[in-house]
């Protein structure tokens, strides 16, 4: 194909023009994800009172926008690649999007559950044309630009802009001095510092520039800040993770003696849940624990246990007022302020039921895992650094949820590792 354009005389704008309009169109689309159109936003407390959002209406200039650069991106990946597009998407991918978009059909508010899975049809096809048409290596460039930006915004903001710490006048008083800098909420900025310090430690392994180093130590720093237990706790564990990815996928025996140990230590932590189950049980019961997780997992688990197949319907977890699948499951009014469920796994179950939850388990974690597992001959600190974010984000999807998150940025890196692990390191653009 590339052979017939030179052939023809719109080779040459070709050359000059189309690299940008992806790369460009694909900076848009890491803005939208990662600052999006409200950074610093005021937290109305008013806002997040029981029944004050019921619509689950859209902000309609963020699905503007996102449908702007997403025509940009298809059209600019079907001049360029033609109806190989198709193989930049996951058949197993296709088929969890495909049941996203069919469970509204059964959802309470179909209409909801309609407009935000064509919204995750666009993100996600977004990111996988993206990274597929300009490679690997270009999209990780881009990728770090705009985490770099982000981190250097975020510590800038605590002594210029009041609104970048959580203030006194929160819901729960225990946020309150706890950093967020231009996010939402202090777990969103701790996840995207957590994932920038993952990014920028490879980064360092792999250029040795203090830069990076700095930057590892910077978002480490602001991670602690936030004061987000869990995405400072599971970094930890992930870069250990990716570390002995990194140095033991030499060879079939050292991979082995990684597998065996790995599952030695999973087999040691499960014994630890058996012998203090007693003592989590009460933890859970607690709505004082883990910020009131566990009286929402216990409502998703009964929820689930009433409907385990199809769910209540893509996106219809937040935002849907009486209508929420967990208003009948709930005994305390405060858990209906909460905007997600805490787990992944479980808001996956609850929504859109086991048999998408089969797809997404297939799609989002088997099959990457398989990757991973063989042995590659490519860029060991890159590889390293997809799998310690692969460990991070399978692992924070226990306290948070990330997983079909529409833009939220945890969803849009773990897409990023997956579009990674599949495109070529660089693509010859025509």
């Amino acid at each position: 194909m590339v052979d017939e354009a030179l052939s023809t005389g719109f080779a040459t704008p070709r050359l000059r023009i189309e690299p940008w309009i992806m790369e460009g169109a694909f900076l848009a689309l890491l803005l939208l994800a990662f600052v999006g159109l409200s950074p610093f936003a005021l937290r109305n407390v008013a806002a997040l009172a029981p029944g004050a959002s019921s619509s689950g209406a859209g902000d309609a200039m963020r699905q503007a926008c996102y449908l702007l650069v997403f025509a940009i991106i298809v059209g600019d990946a079907l001049w360029n690649r033609g109806l190989g597009v198709v193989m930049a998407v996951p058949p197993m991918l296709v088929a969890l999007l495909a049941w996203c978009l069919a469970s509204a059909y059964w959802a309470a508010e179909p209409d909801v559950a309609l407009r935000r899975a064509a919204l995750e049809i666009v993100v996600v096809l977004s990111v996988l044309l993206c990274v597929d048409t300009i490679g690997t290596e270009r999209a990780f460039r881009i990728w770090w630009f705009v985490l770099a930006a982000v981190l250097v915004v975020d510590w800038l903001s605590i002594p210029l802009i009041h609104q970048a710490v959580h203030l006194p006048g929160e819901q729960d008083s225990r946020l309150v001095g706890d950093w967020r800098g231009l996010y939402f909420h202090k777990n969103i900025a701790g996840a995207v510092a957590a994932l920038s310090a993952i990014v920028f430690f490879f980064s360092a392994l792999r250029t040795r520039r203090w830069l990076d180093i700095a930057l590892c130590l910077a978002a480490i720093g602001f991670t602690v800040m936030t004061r987000s237990k869990s995405s400072l706790g599971l970094l930890l564990v992930a870069l250990l993770f990716g570390l002995v990815y990194r140095f033991a996928w030499r060879s079939n025996i050292d991979r082995m003696i990684a597998a065996v140990a790995t599952g030695l230590f999973l087999l040691v932590a499960v014994a630890y849940v058996f012998l203090n189950s007693e003592m989590i049980a009460r933890a859970l019961e607690d709505p004082a624990e883990f910020t009131g997780r566990g009286a929402i997992w216990q409502a998703e688990i009964a929820f689930v246990r009433d409907h385990p197949l199809l769910g209540s319907g893509f996106g219809t977890f937040a935002d849907t007022g009486n209508l929420s699948p967990l208003h009948n499951y709930v005994g305390a009014a405060w858990v209906e302020t909460v905007a997600h469920g805490h787990n992944g796994y479980l808001q996956l179950l609850v929504t859109i039921g086991g048999i998408g939850f089969a797809f997404a388990l297939i799609g989002l974690i088997a099959v990457p895992a398989w990757r991973f597992w063989r042995l590659d001959d490519g860029d060991p600190n890159l590889r390293a650094m997809l799998f310690t974010l692969f460990v991070f984000l399978l692992l924070h999807n226990f306290m948070e949820s990330d997983f079909l998150e529409s833009d939220g940025p945890a969803w849009v890196a773990f897409l990023l590792m997956l579009a990674m692990l599949r495109a070529p390191p660089a693509r010859q653009l025509p």
